[in-house]
């Protein structure tokens, strides 16, 4: 049975803190300091995302409290000044939302928070009701998978099918989520696309072959 790339809905959390429009400055402040978050989702209606207020948002209010920038300063950081201004989450909000569907890949989920320069991703359905909340530490789950379970999967989803019409067996071993394969390998053009396969399998931190039997094989990584 192929065990597939997980999902966001397999890691994210379902119990969301949010705020509507009209949420104040300092209520914001208290929630993130009560849930211990750096973003939160602001919604409408039957709960539609329509953006996200982060620590990054509630700072220029600290940073202008105190100075009378200059000219060039008021036009270079213009959206940020109206954010010094501002008191409620629609006057602070970043719009639209950055988000993520459930069904999408971790390493997708992970590609549009490091694109995107943000730590969480509200999770909304097609029509952009909240579901859930996906953070960093959520997308890094995976190499929480224990060393069995990923020998396992190698074995059977990769080693299995890749070297049994050869008749080359290939022995697995994980240790700390690094997994080495050795074996007597007459056929070298495999080592790379089992690199290749190993390495994408959730969970793993590295891999390379150990030629345990004299033949000389090279290191994947």
């Amino acid at each position: 049975m192929s065990h597939g790339p997980h999902l966001v809905s397999d890691v994210m959390t379902h119990t969301v803190v949010a705020v509507g429009r009209g949420a104040s400055f300092k209520e914001i402040v208290e929630l993130m300091q009560q849930w211990k978050i750096s973003a939160l989702p602001v919604l409408e209606g039957e709960g539609r995302v329509v953006g996200v207020v982060s620590e990054a948002d509630l700072l220029p209010k600290e940073e202008f409290r105190d100075s009378d920038p200059d000219r060039f300063t008021q036009l270079r950081r213009l959206p940020d000044l109206a954010k010094a201004g501002a008191l409620t989450a629609g006057e602070l909000m970043s719009t639209p939302a950055v988000t993520v569907h459930a069904d999408a890949t971790l390493a997708e989920a992970a590609r549009v928070m490091a694109q995107r320069h943000v730590k969480r991703l509200p999770v909304t359905t097609v029509d952009g009701l909240l579901e859930g909340v996906v953070s960093r530490a959520d997308l890094l789950k995976v190499f929480l998978r224990s060393d069995e379970e990923l020998a396992a999967e190698i074995r059977q989803e990769i080693v299995s099918p890749l070297f049994a019409a050869s008749g080359q067996p290939v022995q697995v071993r994980v240790s700390g989520g690094r997994v080495t394969l050795s074996g007597r390998l007459r056929d070298t053009s495999l080592v790379p696309v089992a690199a290749r396969l190993v390495r994408a399998v959730e969970g793993v931190v590295g891999v390379e072959f150990d030629p345990s039997n004299g033949d000389v094989v090279r290191q994947a990584d």
